[in-house]
């Protein structure tokens, strides 16, 4: 296995009602469901903290360097799953689980960063196959947009956020799973072959 390999897969831990937070049930789930025989999936839990999620997800792009790094998150209220295309560096209100907010991801870094893969292109996809996934271009302002906007810094854009709907039949197991896979293989196949972009 080379480092070329390698899949990042992270989930939230608890946070509010969410003792377990199903990000991280789901990124456990999908170690577990594997990506095939090409990838080796590392996961890691994401403390609901801005400053050691930050730490974390800088030690995982320097120390194993992955293909892509693929954050899960709650959309609460939504009933699809949305892919975000964007993480913001700044516009953070909200405090996390220490009481801390902070004023931008990184010092100096762009006010937006976007994901090398095209999320519109993956979205229609599934979209045209009945399946509820969307686009979306605001990850929120939290600890997922901030998550999202440090690891597309540190990985050069190798990055993607998926937030998992809070109620309907796609928060099942089964089915969740199955379709999480089948978007992050897109999302491979299309980061090997940019121009699949085009035509998917």
């Amino acid at each position: 296995m080379n480092d070329r390999d390698i899949v990042v897969i992270t989930g939230f831990g608890p946070f509010k009602e969410f003792l377990v937070n199903p990000s991280w049930t789901a990124a456990q789930a999908l170690k577990e469901a594997g990506l095939g025989e090409k990838f080796h999936v590392h996961i890691r839990e994401l403390p609901v903290s801005y400053v050691k999620t930050q730490q974390i997800i800088t030690e995982l792009w320097q120390r194993l360097k992955p293909k892509l790094a693929i954050h899960l998150g709650i959309a609460r209220g939504s009933r699809v799953l949305l892919l975000e295309q964007t993480g913001r560096n700044r516009g953070y209100k909200d405090r996390d689980v220490c009481g801390f907010c902070p004023q931008s991801c990184v010092e100096g870094g762009p006010e937006k960063l976007h994901s090398i893969i095209n999320m519109r292109a993956v979205s229609k996809h599934f979209k045209d196959a009945g399946i509820d996934v969307l686009p979306s271009a605001d990850a929120g302002r939290f600890l997922c947009d901030f998550a999202y906007y440090c690891s597309l810094y540190h990985g050069h854009q190798r990055a993607a956020f998926i937030h998992m709907p809070s109620s309907g039949c796609l928060t099942s197991g089964d089915r969740l799973v199955s379709l999480l896979q089948a978007l992050i293989l897109t999302m491979l196949y299309q980061l090997e072959d940019p121009g699949q972009a085009a035509r998917i």
